[in-house]
């Protein structure tokens, strides 16, 4: 039935989109569209559509290397473009930045309910508001003096994490990490976003809230993005499901609405800066939904984009697939830090290269989103002597420009080794100077939260493998295979066995 779905809605939009087609300007007819694969009237959509980006990655790659570092899917009645270039992406995306930083309008029925209306940092247009709800993000809870007063979050959620690993290392058992380094995240935004009042049974369930409505959306609710007036009365049950996933939300209202009365500001939590926006296009101030979308944006950008979580996993893997790797920082760690103290505090941070670069060459390797958030230009234009057509989509491939063999020798192996230089980090994770890898994208799309990213990253790694060995099992293996959940995680989840340092 889904199916029959998509093949009406594809002929009715296609159809339209024949019908409305006007002529080009002179700019448009003198300029192509990046090359693609042919276009079969009606049957190539409906391919495309049945698949997700992580399923279409291996088919731009072949096209990429075939036709063109810039080419085009005909998906719906609008273009959908996709570049693999370095400096292709930093033309657009840095130095013609305001022109690539707008997002869609045609948001879908679900993402509108998710995002407020549009009224979040990743689906707002490029405009007064964005910049208003982004500004806010970054100067106040992210604000680096802001970052610091949560310092003793990160103690608290590191213990739980350390106090879990060594009761689990008593057990001889092996132990699977995926839950406990994605709990761990989620406590950290938790306490970032509604202060230090919550309890751990709080946490679960805004945790299992957040999930639910994450997998859900991008799952089984997605057939609800076609056609709304038609799915309403055939899929009544799961459109109730999926109102009644939104309904569970309410648990965010109560911390937003309790949050709003306490006179309790000794830590300033993310939701208390939103209270008092005014919107400047609208002249109004957040509705209670929109700061819910906001809330749930902090919340699942910090843990599953370019997340946290998933990326400490595929460090924490690649540390025990390449021992040598976590020996040499273990020696790194002991050598600031001694045996004075068990844990890595951040000021040690700063004096541990190796670490950085060891989660730097994680994220290159094992970027958690292999593509930004879709781009939208108001403005035709060429890029790469092709043309991008006003309103027209496009994407950026993260992984390809992380596997480069122009700029990374041997790019599928874990390296730290290649980001370092006299002892040093050696280049710009931000993109401004030149494109070698994006996990946190560039310009001015970039993702706020990166410095943030960052700590809790070298913050985790440091102490992960200050206090424990980790192993494979006997006769095991480590898999890098990859497969695509919200984020790109391990398709075989990762099980270690960790032996307590003895100093």
């Amino acid at each position: 039935m889904e199916t029959c779905f998509i093949i009406i809605i594809t002929i009715s939009l296609l159809l339209g989109a024949l019908f409305n087609r006007r002529s080009s300007t002179s700019k448009t007819q003198s300029q192509a569209l990046p090359p693609g694969p042919p276009n079969i009237l009606i049957i190539s959509t409906i391919l495309w559509l049945r698949r997700n980006l992580f399923e279409l990655e291996p088919i731009l790659h072949n096209l990429h290397t075939k036709l063109s570092p810039m080419v085009t899917l005909n998906i719906l009645s609008r273009p959908a473009i996709y570049v693999s270039d370095r400096s292709l992406t930093h033309q657009a995306l840095v130095q013609s930045g305001a022109l690539f930083a707008d997002r869609a309008d045609a948001q879908t029925v679900i993402g509108k309910v998710i995002s407020g209306n549009r009224h979040s940092i990743s689906s707002a247009s490029y405009g007064p508001t964005w910049r208003l709800l982004r500004r806010n993000l970054t100067c106040e809870i992210l604000h680096p003096s802001r970052v610091k007063s949560y310092s003793h979050a990160r103690k608290w959620v590191l213990q739980i994490l350390l106090d879990s690993f060594t009761s689990s290392s008593k057990t001889g058992r092996p132990i699977r990490v995926v839950d406990e380094f994605q709990h761990a995240m989620f406590c950290l935004l938790v306490l970032m976003c509604f202060g230090d009042k919550l309890n751990r049974d709080q946490i679960i369930e805004i945790e299992t809230v957040q999930r639910r409505s994450l997998i859900e959306s991008g799952g089984r609710f997605r057939i609800l993005n076609f056609w709304p007036k038609v799915t309403w009365f055939l899929l009544r049950k799961r459109w109730n499901e999926f109102h009644n996933a939104i309904e569970d939300q309410k648990v965010l209202v109560r911390l937003i609405r309790a949050r709003k009365k306490s006179k309790d500001s000794d830590v300033s939590a993310y939701v208390d800066t939103l209270h008092d926006l005014r919107l400047p296009e609208e002249k109004r101030k957040l509705t209670e939904k929109e700061i819910i979308s906001l809330c749930s944006e902090f919340l699942n950008a910090g843990t599953d984009t370019t997340s946290t979580s998933t990326a400490l996993r595929w460090i924490m893997a690649n540390m025990v697939k390449y021992p040598h790797v976590q020996e040499k920082l273990f020696m790194e760690i002991k050598e600031v830090v001694g045996n004075r103290q068990r844990e890595v505090n951040e000021d040690d941070l700063q004096k541990l290269p190796y670490l950085k670069a060891a989660v730097l060459d994680g994220l290159r390797r094992h970027p958690p989103g292999h593509f930004l958030l879709l781009h939208i230009v108001r403005e035709g234009t060429v890029l790469g002597g092709c043309l991008v057509p006003k309103n027209g989509t496009i994407n950026f491939m993260v992984a390809e420009m992380g596997w480069d063999p122009k700029v990374w020798e041997d790019p599928m192996a874990f390296k730290p080794e290649r980001s370092l230089s006299n002892g040093g980090v050696v280049f710009d994770i931000t993109g401004s100077r030149e494109i070698k890898m994006m996990p946190f994208g560039v310009g001015r799309r970039i993702c706020p939260g990166l410095a943030l990213a960052m700590l809790h990253l070298e913050y985790f790694v440091a102490n992960l493998v200050r206090n424990f060995e980790w192993k494979i099992m006997d006769g095991d293996d480590v898999s890098l295979e990859e497969k695509h959940d919200f984020t790109v995680v391990m398709k075989t989840p990762l099980q270690i066995q960790i032996y307590p340092r003895k100093s």
